[in-house]
């Protein structure tokens, strides 16, 4: 063994060269991580140190979904100093979605999100497409029609295929990832005896095949962008039965593959709440490789975590509040670096001015809130600095072999 390899092998240990290897087989759009450091003592990180940057060290993308509204305001320079230079990819919020491009039939509306593709240009970020096969947020025009009778199902499936067609030949070679399906799985709870199935508008008129049709559109507009499915709830699996949301997912993307549907991979949302039980870093990694082992790649995609927030929360609520969102951003990330095809790690959103504040989950609404990683004064929370921790203490330039090794144990104690 060269001299070099054994530094290597003392440095990151065996298990951590092999999880090196395997993230450098990934594919090329995740880049593999720097070889590992030299044993001793590491120097201060600097402040200035980016969730980009501390991404960058494990070959990971960091992003944050944008409002362009937000960007354009006059009022909010630290808004957009935030998205500008804290992440390496960004999603928009709503300027790509289909009510918001085509609001007149025949007539699109380029002009916000070209503005989104310019912004991202501008900053050297990568664009996360969003969305073209979607329940909600749809044309009234393209609804009304169809419940009217105006719009035949052979009519509605053209006008789904031209709108994938014509969005993405607009915006082709600009797109790194495009969640082409959005959402079509139902959830236990809005199942029948809780058995999983689809749901939604593209389901109800033109069956489940429109899944398949939309990513083999999708690919002869765009052969070079990455095509995912996207859904929440795919954090971890349950009992692996017929009322397990995880494995309906994940067997329907294997039965997409064993059909040569060009599907590149699955974007996991990670939109949560403290209300219910917590993953395990453990249990998100275990899905993302599952996915992996298919020969998908994977995301996290759309992560805020909320919580049930008293009508006048005291320090001791807002601080339990605080750590258990933490907690939950910090086994997704973790998750994530745990899965060398998971390529990209997007929060919705950067501050608690949120989507959640105007959505009843059961509580009522805004019951849930307090769901970013910046708070509603972009101060960061300590989600954020969670994050910062599994970067610097997951492998990054700051963990070290132990140097000097420690003493040898007792004979009755084995390692």
């Amino acid at each position: 063994m060269g001299s070099s390899i054994k530094k290597t092998v003392l440095a990151f240990g065996i298990a951590g060269l092999v999880a090196w290897a395997g993230s450098a087989q990934a594919r090329k759009d995740r880049r593999p991580p720097p070889p590992p450091p030299g044993p001793g003592v590491p120097a201060p990180l600097p402040a200035s140190e980016t969730l980009r940057d501390m991404g960058s060290w494990f070959g990971l993308y960091v992003g944050t979904a944008i409002s362009t509204d937000l960007l354009a305001d006059p009022n909010e320079p630290v808004y957009k100093q935030i998205s500008s230079t804290e992440f390496s990819v960004v999603t928009p919020e709503n300027v790509m979605k289909w009510d918001a491009l085509e609001p007149t039939r025949g007539t699109y509306n380029w002009a916000p999100a070209e503005t989104f593709v310019q912004f991202a240009r501008d900053n050297h970020q990568l664009i996360r497409g969003h969305v073209l096969a979607w329940h909600n947020q749809l044309p009234k025009w393209l609804t009304d029609g169809v419940a009217d009778g105006t719009i035949s199902k052979a009519e509605l499936e053209g006008l789904l295929q031209k709108h994938i067609t014509d969005v993405m030949h607009h915006f082709k070679g600009q797109i790194w990832q495009w969640d082409v399906v959005n959402e079509a799985v139902n959830d236990p709870w809005a199942s029948p005896g809780g058995v999983i199935g689809y749901k939604g508008f593209w389901y109800e008129n033109l069956g489940e095949g429109f899944i398949a049709d939309a990513f083999r559109w999708a690919r002869a507009a765009d052969p070079r962008a990455l095509l995912f499915y996207n859904d929440y709830n795919l954090d971890g699996f349950g009992d692996r039965s017929n009322k397990d949301k995880v494995q309906f997912v994940y067997d329907m993307v294997k039965a997409l593959r064993a059909q040569h549907v060009p599907i590149d991979g699955v974007g996991s949302q990670g939109h949560l709440s403290t209300r219910y039980g917590n993953y395990t870093a453990r249990q998100v990694a275990e899905v993302l490789n599952a996915f992996g082992r298919l020969g998908l790649l994977t995301a996290i995609t759309e992560v805020d975590v909320r919580s049930m927030v008293p009508a006048n929360p005291t320090s001791d609520d807002l601080n339990k509040i605080q750590q258990a969102s933490a907690s939950n951003y910090g086994a997704l990330l973790q998750g994530c670096l745990g899965s060398p095809r998971c390529i990209s790690f997007t929060v919705w959103g950067i501050d608690d001015n949120n989507w959640t504040n105007w959505v009843d989950f059961g509580a009522g609404v805004g019951a849930e809130a307090l769901a970013a990683i910046y708070d509603a004064n972009y101060q960061p929370k300590r989600a954020f600095d969670t994050l910062k921790d599994v970067f610097t203490y997951s492998g990054g330039p700051s963990v070290r072999f132990r140097d000097p090794p420690p003493p040898a144990a007792p004979p009755h104690v084995r390692p």
